[in-house]
């Protein structure tokens, strides 16, 4: 197995993963989910998988021909702000391991990964967000040494 910048050949894997991703947040939230759906077309995939601003990892198998989990990240940096510091963060927008793969460590060794690639891009953190109702994701990032940043809250009128 091997941890690789996501390419256009993954695309078919990655579109199948996110359609996991999306269960997940619809089963837990249907209010608020569709599903089954993707956030990502294939085409805005490629723009993606080009832009060095928000580098996509993959995990792949051993033949390097599919893709077993991956981490999307962002670039974020609040440069000339009055109110923040120009730190440099790196944002998991989305992490998943294939539904039948999961708990084989591969989502521990993206994330190893992601951290890796922060730290030789001069980042102060590494952030993401986790739905409340995702609880095993909330359990996987808390082992993984992640703490609260800031709580979104709602009321449903």
């Amino acid at each position: 197995m091997a941890i690789r910048r996501a390419r256009n050949t993954d695309t078919e894997d990655v579109l199948r993963l996110l359609v996991q991703v999306n269960m997940v947040h619809h089963n837990g939230r249907p209010d608020l989910f569709r599903g089954p759906a993707t956030k990502y077309s294939a085409e805005e995939l490629a723009e993606i998988f080009a832009d060095d601003n928000r580098p996509v990892f993959v995990m792949t198998d051993e033949t390097d021909t599919h893709v077993l989990g991956y981490a999307f990240c962002v670039f974020q940096q609040h440069i000339g702000s009055s109110l923040m510091t120009d730190i440099r963060t790196l944002y998991i927008d989305d992490l998943c391991v294939d539904e039948t793969l999961r708990g084989k460590h591969i989502g521990r060794q993206l994330y190893e990964h992601v951290l890796q690639f922060a730290r030789e891009n001069g980042c102060y953190n590494v952030t993401l967000n986790v739905w409340s109702c995702n609880e095993s994701a909330m359990r996987f990032y808390e082992k993984c040494g992640l703490k609260q940043q800031k709580i979104g809250m709602e009321v449903i009128l």
